[in-house]
């Protein structure tokens, strides 16, 4: 893929250069701040964009107000944020149109080169990638919410796993299910959700989302 990063920690953003590069990928461009991304992505174009939020000069939401932007010109590019801690109000906010081909990571996801490569290539092929902690956070944030509470234990592991991005197969080796047993899970917290319509991988992962964003 085309990669283009952008990320002003010198140190992570060469890190990220030589780890893709030696991947297979082309990085056309690695900048430090947000509006050399969306200047970098316009002149090279891109398969995919990895950016951290918090960029230069205020070091507050440059990366994410960048990587919005370029979904909204260039709707083909998807999008993989990097993020020090769990920004709710960004992660809601990049999740909230449309969550196909994008991904929200933390920084220390990236010391896990194999979680990290993982996230890229499923954002890169059309689908979604989620921190486990970021949907632990948001799903947090809504635990007093109906009808979520009215969902089993077992419901809301699957719920999780879902808003991570995973696959019915995925979940239920995580679980160690069958995916049968998941299948008839996602079913039953769809109805609890009223979101019973909502099929296909991408669709179920945004209706989630749009759920936990309410």
């Amino acid at each position: 893929m085309r990669v283009i990063l952008a990320e002003d920690s010198t140190l992570l953003r060469e890190g990220l250069v030589r780890l893709l590069t030696e991947e297979g990928h082309e990085v056309p461009a690695a900048v430090s701040d947000g509006e050399a991304l969306v200047a970098a992505v316009a002149a090279h174009g891109a398969d995919i964009v990895v950016v951290d939020v918090r960029m230069p000069p205020t070091h507050t939401d440059e990366g994410l107000r960048a990587a919005l932007e370029i979904r909204r010109r260039w709707p083909g590019v998807k999008v993989l944020v990097l993020s020090q801690y769990v920004e709710k109000k960004y992660a809601t906010e990049l999740m909230s149109a449309d969550v196909e081909g994008v991904g929200y990571l933390l920084k220390d996801r990236v010391a896990q080169v194999g979680d990290f490569l993982d996230a890229l290539e499923r954002v890169g092929a059309g689908g979604a990638a989620f921190d486990p902690e970021v949907v632990r956070q948001l799903l947090a944030r809504t635990t007093q919410v109906d009808p979520l509470a009215r969902l089993t234990a077992r419901e809301r592991e699957v719920l999780e796993r879902m808003a991570q991005g995973l696959t019915n197969a995925s979940i239920a080796q995580s679980l160690h299910v069958s995916q049968s047993a998941v299948e008839k899970h996602v079913n039953s917290l769809f109805d609890k959700l009223r979101l019973s319509h909502a099929s296909g991988y991408s669709r179920r992962v945004l209706a989630v989302l749009h759920f936990l964003e309410s």
